[in-house]
C-alpha cells in the first residue's frame, strides 16, 4: 500500500504591528527589498522611465523645431480672410477701464477731484510713452522717418508726432482736469491690409455722417483723401445732444502712408485724439466712433469697423 503523502497547510504570515509593518515595507533584509521592490526591480523601472521621458522630450522637440521651420517670426502664415482675425479692422480706444472691470467700456470721472482722474491720464501716459520715446521700439527708433501724403516710407516706417496732439497732450493733463476729456482711438493693425480709400467725393455712403462728409468736400488736395476716416456720434439723440461739440486732433482719420501694416521694425500705429469739448456733466453718454474706407464694414453688434465707449463726468 502506497505511503501517503504529508498533507501541506497555508501557514498565514505572522501578524505585525503598524510599526513593523511599515520598517519592513521601507526595507526587508530577508528579501532585500526598499519600498517593496529589489534592486533589480528598480534598476528596471527607473531605466523604463528615464527611456519613454526621453523620448517624449525628444519627439517634443523635434515637433517644435518642424514647427519652426514652417513659420515666419515676421510674417503670419494665414492673412487677412484665411486667418481667425479676417480682414475687416476694428477701433481700439483709451484709456482702458482698470482690469478689475475688464469688460466695461465706460470712463468715469470727476474733474474737480485729480486723485480721481489720476488713474486715466496715468493710463494715457504709459499707452503713449512709445510714442514720446520712439528710441525705446525695437530698431532703437533708427528705421523711423517723417512722412506726408506725397511720400511713403520705403522700407521705412512713418513718425508720429506727440506735438501734432496740442490739447491732447500729457502737458495738458489732456484735458481731463477741465471735464473735456481725450480719448485716443487707434485702427486694429491687420498684416498687409490696404484700405479701399473714399477718393471719389460722389461715392461717399448714405450712412455716413453729414458734417464727415462736409470735412471730405472741403480737401483740395487729392492725395489727401487716401485717409481712413473717423467720426464719433452719441448712439441716441439724447447722447448726441449731450456729447456735445469735439475735435479730431490731428487730423480727422488715419493717413494712407501708413499702411499696410507690415510689421517692420519701430512701426507705430496711427492715433487720432477725439477731443470731447463741452460734454454734459453727470450724465452717461454713449458714444459710438467708426473708421471709414470701401473695405470697412460696420456691425454695431460684432463691433466691426466701430468701437463703442461710455463717457461720465461728475
Amino acid at each position: 500500500m502506497a505511503e501517503k503523502k504529508a498533507e501541506q497547510y497555508y501557514t498565514p504570515p505572522p501578524k505585525l504591528g503598524k510599526w513593523e509593518g511599515f520598517r519592513i515595507f521601507i526595507w526587508n533584509s530577508e528579501t532585500h527589498q526598499f519600498l517593496g521592490r529589489t534592486g533589480a526591480s528598480w534598476g528596471k523601472i527607473l531605466l523604463f522611465y528615464i527611456l519613454f521621458y526621453s523620448g517624449l522630450v525628444g519627439f517634443f522637440l523635434a515637433m517644435i523645431a518642424v514647427f519652426y521651420q514652417t513659420i515666419d517670426l515676421k510674417i503670419p502664415k494665414w492673412q487677412q480672410d484665411r486667418s481667425v482675425i479676417g480682414s475687416n479692422p476694428g477701433l481700439g480706444f483709451r484709456p482702458m477701464p482698470p482690469e478689475s472691470n475688464v469688460e466695461s467700456t465706460l470712463i468715469w470721472y470727476r474733474g474737480n477731484d485729480e486723485e480721481n482722474y489720476k488713474y486715466w491720464t496715468e493710463e494715457l501716459d504709459k499707452f503713449l510713452e512709445v510714442y514720446k520715446n520712439p528710441s525705446s521700439v525695437p530698431g532703437d527708433g533708427k528705421n523711423i522717418v517723417h512722412c506726408d501724403y506725397e511720400n511713403s516710407p520705403g522700407d521705412k516706417v512713418c513718425y508720429v508726432d506727440p506735438k501734432e496732439w496740442r490739447s491732447c497732450s500729457p502737458e495738458n493733463n489732456y484735458n481731463y482736469h477741465r471735464s473735456a476729456p481725450c480719448i485716443f482711438l487707434k485702427l486694429n493693425k491687420i498684416y498687409n491690409w490696404i484700405p479701399e480709400y473714399y477718393n471719389e467725393t460722389t461715392s461717399l455712403p448714405e450712412n455716413m455722417p453729414k458734417d464727415l462728409k462736409e470735412h471730405i468736400h472741403t480737401i483740395k488736395n487729392h492725395h489727401e483723401l487716401n485717409t481712413v476716416w473717423v467720426s464719433c456720434e452719441g448712439e441716441n439723440p439724447a447722447d448726441v445732444e449731450n456729447m456735445g461739440p469735439i475735435q479730431y486732433i490731428p487730423r480727422r482719420g488715419f493717413p494712407g502712408y501708413f499702411f499696410p501694416f507690415a510689421n517692420k521694425e519701430g512701426y507705430l500705429s496711427p492715433l487720432v485724439a477725439v477731443w470731447f469739448e463741452r460734454p454734459t456733466t453727470g450724465v452717461l453718454v454713449n458714444i459710438e466712433c467708426k473708421a471709414w474706407a470701401h473695405n470697412i464694414r460696420h456691425d454695431r453688434a460684432e463691433r466691426r469697423g466701430s468701437v463703442h465707449f461710455e463717457l461720465m463726468i461728475d
